[in-house]
């Protein structure tokens, strides 16, 4: 009997050095495969996109010059001659042409908002793209991590399971104490309902990134990172001075930060020349309404500014310089403050990740193997046993983190500096 359950515990170690299957349906992909797959079908950056497309045309509609204005009047009913639309010389008929020419620079003004509302949009798209393509490799790496930790659960919970099932049939016969199977099923119970966590943070990232690539859900994502490029990222290769100066010149928030400072001082130039009233100039042409038939006249209309001179808009277009001032040297302050905490944050992890022996899962592994060889000859106790598998577990999920923290360190560094330094 011993004999069968040395080799039921055999069968168990193979159990433990297997992996599991991956779905039928499933897309292995490396980074600049998936960041491709973002920028060519990603449909919240085709909108922006279209954005952009809407108000570059706004610059084409603020080049326009008003339409001139014609009107032309002729007698409807006679009252003499009891008569509608009479002709001859009992009829009058007139004629007008009118244009509007717009004063203190109010086009030129308009073309500029609308140029600098272009920029901003671009600012946006790019800022989208900042937004996303984080998301998209930091979810990357979340997945493939937590499948690294996932694929410990399986292969525990395959083990014990068998180690269940062969002490199920064992119970009873006197070779195996009741209460050491109903320790190891319910430590297989709490390690399923672990597993089952785990798997719904893989599927919530894994519905994630299919949006952000466009992937129907049937599609398992499974990533495939560089492991040599993920070994050789080092937080000293660039100085903080770099970091900052990089995000100074590419952070989109930064940027968008100062277009609207920037539109905010074109409108205020705006507002003040809507002060200034529009001239509209006139031909008109009479045919017998004046004491002289068939008269031709000249004529030029302007508002006079005594009630509005637009001063509220002015106003308000200068406070909103102010804010919009305030809000860019707060950008600019975290900005500043986002680039130095993700540097030290990315030294701390660096610093963590070196620390770990390279030798340690390989360590590890085979002592576990030998826990599995003495608790079958009865030199380890059940608790004991257990004990093993559950630190086995607990470091090998705190390796999988601190390798996750390392290199989304690095992406905070990519994000905050607006800049690919890490790929």
């Amino acid at each position: 009997m011993q004999k069968k359950l040395l080799i039921l515990i055999v069968v168990c170690l193979s159990i433990l050095s297997s992996k599991a299957q991956q779905p039928v349906d499933t897309l292995r992909l490396r980074l600049p495969d998936a960041e491709k797959m973002f920028l060519d079908s990603n449909l919240l950056l085709l909108a922006q996109k279209y954005n952009i497309e809407a108000n570059k045309a706004l610059i084409i509609q603020a080049r326009l010059w008003p339409n001139p204005n014609f009107s032309i009047g002729h007698t409807l009913y006679s009252g003499t001659l009891k008569q509608f639309f009479p002709l001859g010389v009992n009829d009058e008929t007139t004629a007008g042409l009118s244009q509007l020419i717009l004063l203190a620079g109010k086009r030129n003004k308009q073309i500029k908002l609308a140029q600098a509302n272009v920029t901003l949009t671009e600012y946006q798209f790019f800022d989208l793209l900042r937004t996303l393509k984080y998301t998209l490799r930091t979810d990357f790496f979340n997945i493939y991590y937590l499948q690294q930790s996932a694929s410990v659960y399986d292969t525990e919970i395959r083990a014990l399971r068998q180690i269940v099932d062969a002490f199920a049939q064992q119970q009873g016969k006197g070779y195996i104490a009741e209460k050491e199977v109903v320790r190891i099923r319910a430590q297989l119970y709490s390690f399923q309902s672990e597993y089952n966590d785990l798997i719904n943070q893989i599927n919530d990232q894994q519905s994630e990134i299919r949006l952000l690539l466009q992937v129907k859900p049937r599609f398992f994502i499974n990533p495939v990172p560089d492991s040599d490029a993920v070994k050789s990222l080092d937080p000293s290769k660039y100085p903080i001075a770099t970091l900052v100066d990089s995000a100074y010149r590419n952070r989109t928030d930064l940027q968008i930060a100062r277009a609207n400072t920037d539109i905010s001082k074109l409108n205020y130039t705006y507002q003040k020349s809507l002060a200034v009233p529009d001239l509209t100039l006139s031909l008109g042409y009479d045919e017998a309404g004046s004491f002289l038939y068939n008269y031709y006249g000249i004529g030029a209309s302007i508002d006079l500014p005594f009630f509005n001179r637009n001063q509220g808009n002015i106003k308000s277009a200068r406070s909103m310089i102010a804010f919009n001032e305030a809000t860019q040297k707060s950008t600019q302050a975290t900005v500043e403050e986002n680039v130095a905490r993700s540097l030290q944050k990315a030294f701390a992890e660096d610093k963590l990740y070196q620390n770990i022996d390279p030798k340690f899962n390989g360590d590890f592994q085979r002592l576990m193997n030998e826990v599995l060889i003495n608790y079958q000859k009865r030199n380890l106790s059940i608790l004991d046993f257990l004990d093993f598998y559950d630190s086995y577990k607990q470091t090998t999920l705190q390796l999988n983190s601190i390798r996750f923290n390392r290199v989304s360190a690095f992406e905070d560094i990519n994000y905050y500096t607006g800049t690919n330094f890490f790929n």
